[in-house]
């Protein structure tokens, strides 16, 4: 039916197209408008190369007094037909065609570029309809319709042909949804002019839509069309999991949208095929295959593609030979899956044969086409990964802007390089490489798939190149185009079996390029984690294809080719002669090469080997002079290697080399910091040397103006190169060339440490002034007042005033300077008699005050044992410019110090200080031995010579007795020198930058700058007996106490003989005896007494006549005593009670001490006592007195 039908349809097409053609011409027909109907709410804005889908059944009704309407629709559960009808750009009128009751206008709006009508499956209901106007003469413009207006040049005419259009629209339509209705028309599909019919039952099932971007070919477009053919049906027959996605999503070959693209399309062309035909269709991934090799041109499409792509978040699954266009930090997206071998590959794969023919260093040489950094930035890495087991030196790392970039080459005598160029610049960078002889036997080249491209040798290219090389061929593109469907479908498998993904449909839909959908697919990057972790089956014998974490092929394959002459030896070929394989653990397999120069054996890879007579100047650490082993005359493993030390006119021709080795007149052994750094130098560059020692045994210096030593060896070219600790100045540097400094030095000065004494002040020193000033005089003073304050204040303490109305109370031993006894007593812990304060609060703070004496005492003594040490005593120095050293004779006596003559410190020294350098020359030493040793046994004061040499010789002084003092003067640095102008300069840079860099230098120094000076030795003297000079200051300490002491003995007579009467006199409060005790009683008349009675009881009488007089006056107090008794009893008779005074006898006075209680001066005294005695003593005033003493 729908073969019957067909003819109809198109020759009703074309009477419809014929009918509606305006006899007037509208200048504005390919214009896009905005349609608007004038009694209408609803806006329909169409633009031009859009498709209106058109879906429509007739049906009509009627009103006898309203408008008609015209309504084509679908329901919703049939499949509607989007029919798009091309009228060549050209409009379609809306004919209204009305009577007094009845009014219609019909509308079929679509255009489309290309005469194609489409047909597909939708499960919503699309209608068109004609709705009700006025009856006005309006016409619609559509698409290609620049005006809402009728032109008055075609209003005429439309109104003749309104019935007539009518007609054939309305018989368009009918026929439309027939051939929609009919069961066995499934749908209609035309394809640039031409028709297919798709058949299949996927009414009902979503579509599953991807892009496909080819490249753009006149023959290949049906096997483009088989190959996916071939794929979507294969997916159906694999042998792994089974895609059980297709039961309910429709994936067929209508659904991959294939478009081919050119070499280098514009970005007009790029954003249309993306956003105008991939978007339209919600395509959920695209597939971009490309096989062109003509790198460089391509590289600006790929990354704009990619980066759009990337934009709006849809996934890219890639193949492309152009592998630059795809690097990650180029394209700066994330959801690319690269199917192709990457840069890493290639890398590796070169960097593989190197290994294989052991050539270590090599150099990187790049022009500026796209992906140059990239590629640099994965050898690197890819030569971090192989440093384990096998180590490789980069050389170079040129970019080839112009051909005398390459100059670099040359001087770096690098012969293996790594190549990545297009191949054009490849031929202009070879042919500048033969020109500066950088190819040849000794040369080799190794290219990356750039510069190969598709096997077209160049004449240019050098015969022996290596390089590698994946299959870019058009089989190779269709069978990846294959293996990209299947990652799609395995990955789609994997997102919808996941119950994670059940509300995340595969559809791009409302996305666009523009502001009015979404700006990017949220689903996308969820997608492309399962498109990652996809694995399908590979080729026979090869791994499956995988990917890693950022997108790249897990497994590649390269092939390794060969640049050889063919078989007729007319041109140049390239062969395949093995292959690279990732995943194997020996990747490469190389058959037979042609090497450069057409040589049978494959090149050194580094320069070939070059002899250097290379001058000495032994100098510890740097150089060390040992014999060499008598017997074999060979130096053991641990001396170094061998070196000549006799003159040149000493090594006749027909002396027997071997005999010359044993005798260390003529030969000795070598060894220390420079040789092992040359032995480096000698690895690294591959030459031979020989080591001389200099003939006069100078560093080189100017001698009446000329060069002598090493510099003058140089000069002369009688040799190659310098090594040794050989200092850089401005001098030298003006007639030789140095290499950059391998270790930094300056001017220093050695002294050696004597023994001294311990300081007299050492006791003092584990706390500051501050701290002694607030311990002495804030913290003794605050303690002794307070404790005496709270003794006076406190109830159960001291009160005088209870003590002097009571007689019979014990006198209590306190005052202020009794309390200062017990402050000092507690605070340095002396075993002595100290009266304690009776009261509570008194004793609680003398008991905080011990206390603190503790801590006090711990501190104290923890710190004491770091002062009370011998120190060391040296000279110390600031440095060269000390002024003791600039003006020795402004010092008395004058410092004795030298150096080397002939010396780098010598010339500065007579350079820049001269009275110094005139007068240190009677001190000059010949070595630096012998000047260290005139230090060290005191015959000179200081040493001056090279820092790094004195700290060496410093750190091997077995006693430690020897320091460098003061700062390092002229600073400036070790290097090795060459003859003016030498090409070795260079070479010797680079490696010791790198020894710099990778840390050898530093290992180096800290080998043979390690001394062996022995702290050990200096703890066992500290417990040698120590010299009266070690702790004289505890002889000063005593000294200066007991002249403290006779200071106070000369205060206590002045005021015992000037202050004592006069205090006695004021002191009527007896307040001196609150402050000191025997200072109270010094002034009172009990005190008086008691010391009488001191006297008398140690006093003896030297002559008879004054025991006569002691014994008369004892009598006469006993009588008088006597007298008293009687006169007591006499009163008592009478009743009268007599006064209860007594008069001590004199063996009472003398004998009070004896008794517990201390009797009163005056007993009983009776009224027949003698007047005198009355008069002499006055009771109440003495008792008065007695009660105030102690």
């Amino acid at each position: 039916m729908v073969e019957l039908m067909r003819p109809a349809v198109k020759e009703l097409k074309k009477n419809c197209k014929n009918k509606v053609k305006l006899k007037c011409k509208v200048n504005v027909c390919h214009q896009t408008e905005n349609v608007e109907s004038s009694n209408s709410n609803s806006r329909i804005l169409y633009r031009k190369g859009a498709t209106m889908s058109l879906s429509s059944s007739l049906s009509s009704s009627s009103s006898s007094s309203s408008s008609t309407t015209l309504a084509t629709s679908l329901p919703a559960t049939t499949s509607a037909t989007t029919v798009g009808i091309s009228l060549e750009q050209r409009q379609i009128i809306s004919h209204n065609n009305g009577s007094s009751n009845n009014k219609m206008t019909a509308a079929i709006l679509t255009t489309l570029p290309t005469a194609t009508i489409t047909r597909t499956t939708t499960t919503t209901t699309t209608t068109a309809t004609t709705t009700t106007a006025s009856n006005r003469s309006n016409t619609k413009a559509f698409p290609t319709l620049a005006s809402t207006t009728t032109s008055s040049c075609c209003r005429q005419q439309q109104e003749q042909q309104q019935k007539q259009l009518l007609v054939y629209c309305l018989l368009c339509i009918f026929l439309f949804a027939v051939t929609q209705k009919l069961p066995t028309a499934n749908g209609l599909r035309l394809t640039n002019g031409g028709s297919s019919l798709s058949k299949g039952s996927s009414a009902n099932k979503e579509q599953l839509n991807i892009g496909l971007i080819a490249p753009h070919t006149n023959f290949g477009k049906r096997e483009y069309l088989r190959s996916i053919n071939n794929a979507v049906t294969g997916l159906t027959k694999t042998r792994g999991a089974k895609l059980t996605f297709l039961k309910d999503y429709s994936f067929e070959q209508k659904n991959i949208h294939f478009d081919m693209m050119s070499l280098t399309p514009s970005p007009t062309a790029i954003l249309s095929t993306l956003c105008k035909e991939f978007l339209r269709v919600n395509v959920s991934a695209i597939l971009y295959m490309m096989n062109n090799e003509q790198f460089g041109h391509s590289t600006a499409s790929a990354q704009y593609f990619l980066q759009l792509a990337g934009y709006l978040g849809i996934p890219v699954i890639s193949w492309n030979a152009d592998n630059s266009g795809l690097e990650r930090r180029a394209s700066q997206s994330t959801l690319q899956l690269q199917l192709a071998p990457s840069i890493e590959h290639q890398s590796a794969a070169m960097l593989s044969i190197l290994e294989r023919y052991k050539w270590h260093q090599f150099s990187v040489v790049t022009s500026q086409i796209a992906g140059h950094d990239d590629f640099v930035q994965a050898v690197r890495e890819r030569v971090a990964e192989m440093q384990e087991h096998f180590k490789f030196t980069i050389l170079n790392s040129i970019v080839v802007t112009r051909t005398s970039d390459l100059m670099e080459l040359v001087n770096s005598e690098a012969r293996v390089m790594l190549l990545y160029a297009t191949q054009a610049e490849a031929i202009t960078i070879l042919r500048a490489a033969e020109e500066m002889k950088l190819t040849g036997e000794n040369y080799v080249w190794v290219v990356s798939q750039s510069v190969i491209e598709k096997k077209d040798a160049h004449s240019q290219f050098p015969v022996g190149m290596l390089g590698v090389h994946f299959d870019t061929s058009s089989a190779a593109l269709m069978n990846e185009i294959s293996n990209a469907i299947k990652i799609y479908s395995y990955g789609v498998e994997a997102y919808l079996t996941d119950p994670a993904n059940k509300d995340r449909r595969l559809t791009t839909q409302s996305l666009s390029c523009e502001d009015e959908g979404r700006g990017r697919w949220d689903n996308g990057e969820i997608f492309f984690k399962y498109l990652r972790n996809v694995s399908i089956e590979g080729d026979l014998n090869k791994p499956n294809i995988e990917f890693t974490a950022d997108g790249d092929l897990r497994s590649a394959e390269l092939k390794i080719m060969n640049l050889r002459p063919s078989a007729n030896n007319k041109n140049l070929v390239w062969e395949e002669i093995g292959v690279w394989k990732s995943w194997e653990t020996q990747k490469l397999d190389i058959r037979d090469i042609a090497w450069p120069g057409n040589s049978h054996a494959p090149p050194q890879g580094v320069p070939e080997k070059f002899h250097l007579k290379i001058t000495f100047l032994e100098e510890a650490p740097y150089i060390n002079l040992s014999p060499a082993d008598p017997v074999s005359g060979k130096c053991l493993m641990d001396r170094g290697v061998l070196c000549r030390v006799a003159a040149d006119h000493e090594m006749a021709a027909d002396i027997d080399v071997g005999q010359a080795h044993r005798n260390e007149s003529f030969y000795q052994c070598c060894s220390g910091f420079c040789i092992d750094l040359l032995e480096k130098f000698a690895e690294e560059l591959g030459f031979t040397y020989e080591l001389v020692r200099v003939e006069d045994g100078k560093w080189g210096t100017l001698e009446n103006g000329k060069w002598n030593g090493l510099i003058a060896d140089l000069v002369n070219r009688k040799t190659d190169m310098v090594l040794t600790s050989l200092m850089i100045n401005t001098e030298r540097e003006a007639v030789v060339d140095f290499s950059e400094p391998f270790m930094e030095t300056g001017i220093a000065i050695v002294v050696a440490k004597r023994t001294g004494i311990i300081s007299p002040t050492a006791f003092l020193e584990p706390f500051d002034t501050a701290s002694w000033m607030l311990v002495g005089i804030v913290a003794i003073q605050a303690a002794t007042f307070m404790i005496f304050l709270f003794e006076w204040l406190s109830p159960s303490g001291y009160d005088m005033k209870l003590y002097l109305q009571n007689t019979n109370v014990t006198p209590y031993r306190f005052s202020l300077f009794r309390t200062y006894w017990l402050v000092w007593a507690v605070l340095f812990q002396a075993a002595v008699h100290v009266d304690s304060p009776r009261g509570f609060t008194s004793r609680f703070m003398t008991n905080v005050w011990a206390l603190f004496a503790v801590v006090f005492l711990a501190i104290y003594t923890a710190n004491l044992a770091a002062f009370m040490i011998t120190r060391e005593e040296f000279h110390e120095f600031s440095g060269l410019n000390d002024s003791r050293l600039v003006h020795p004779y402004s010092h008395k006596p004058s410092f004795k110090f030298g150096t080397i003559p002939y010396s780098h410190t010598d010339s500065t020294i007579h350079k820049y200080f001269k009275d110094m350098h005139y007068y240190m020359k009677q001190y000059n030493k010949t070595s630096v031995a012998d000047g260290v040793a005139a230090v060290l046994n005191g015959n000179l004061d200081s040493f001056i010579y090279d820092g790094t040499v004195l700290d060496y010789l410093v750190a091997q002084d077995e006693d430690c007795r020897l320091m460098t003092v003061g700062s390092w003067y002229a600073m400036t640095g070790y290097g090795l020198a060459f003859s003016r102008n030498s090409k070795y300069v260079q070479m010797f840079n680079k490696r010791l930058l790198e020894f710099r860099a990778n840390g050898d230098l530093e290992r180096l120094r800290r080998y043979w700058m390690t001394g062996t000076c022995r702290p050990g030795k200096q703890e066992h003297k500290s417990s040698d007996p120590l010299a009266l000079e070690q702790f004289l200051s505890a002889f000063l300490l005593l000294m200066a106490g007991i002249l403290l002491a006779a200071l106070l003995l000369l205060l206590e007579h002045v005021y015992f003989k000037y202050i004592r009467k006069r205090l006695a006199k004021k002191d009527g409060g007896h307040c001196c005896a609150l402050i000191s005790l025997s200072m109270g009683k010094s002034l009172t008349f009990r005190g008086a007494v008691y010391e009488a009675t001191e006297i008398l009881k140690k006093h003896r009488c030297n002559d008879p006549i004054c025991d006569t007089h002691l014994w008369k006056v004892k009598h006469e107090l006993d009588m008088s005593r006597l007298r008293v008794r009687q006169l007591e009893k006499v009163m008592d008779k009478h009743g009268i009670k007599a006064p209860q005074l007594r008069l001590a006898s004199s063996s009472d006075l003398l004998n009070h001490h004896h008794l517990k209680e201390r009797p009163p001066l005056l007993g009983n005294l009776s009224l027949a006592a003698s007047a005198q005695d009355l008069y002499r003593w006055s009771y109440k005033t003495e008792i008065a007195e007695m009660e105030t003493v102690l």
